[in-house]
């Protein structure tokens, strides 16, 4: 029985540490709640139509970040909805709030005889091969924009 050794003084040294431990990590976190986060824009109205580079000076200054970095989040952005309408790809692109881009798939039409609605004539319409429309639907926060 000599040979068996007991672990209640090492669990009692345990349980003595053990809230130096806990009390430490307490105040780090605190440091990092410090921090100022950005709040989130209020959208004003703009009288200027943008172009690309326009779009680009008004996105720098408004974000305060350097105009390469912009750049790149602009064409990554663009290179995102292109890969998702693609004909491999999801078939359509959300940014969630301002609109929906769907890639819709438009059948081919056969050659048919029918009636001219605007000339009330009966004639020959032409066969069209199958082709894909691009559609955008705005969403809420771009519809309530409008109003």
């Amino acid at each position: 029985m000599a040979t068996k050794k007991t672990a209640a003084p090492k669990a009692a040294a345990k349980k003595a540490a053990a809230p130096a431990k806990k009390a430490a990590p307490v105040a780090k976190k605190v440091a990092p709640a410090a921090k100022k986060v950005a709040a989130a824009p209020v959208a004003k109205p703009l009288k200027d139509t943008f172009n690309k580079s326009s779009l680009l000076a008004h996105l720098v200054a408004q974000t305060e970040l350097d105009k390469k970095t912009v750049q790149t989040v602009l064409s990554h952005l663009e290179n995102t909805i292109v890969s998702s309408i693609h004909k491999k790809g999801a078939g359509e692109f959300t940014l969630p709030g301002l609109f929906k881009v769907s890639a819709i798939q438009v059948p081919a039409t056969k050659k048919r005889f029918g009636k001219n609605p605007f000339t009330g004539q009966d004639q020959w319409f032409a066969a069209k091969p199958a082709s894909v429309k691009v559609k955008v639907r705005p969403l809420k926060k771009l519809k309530d924009a409008a109003i």
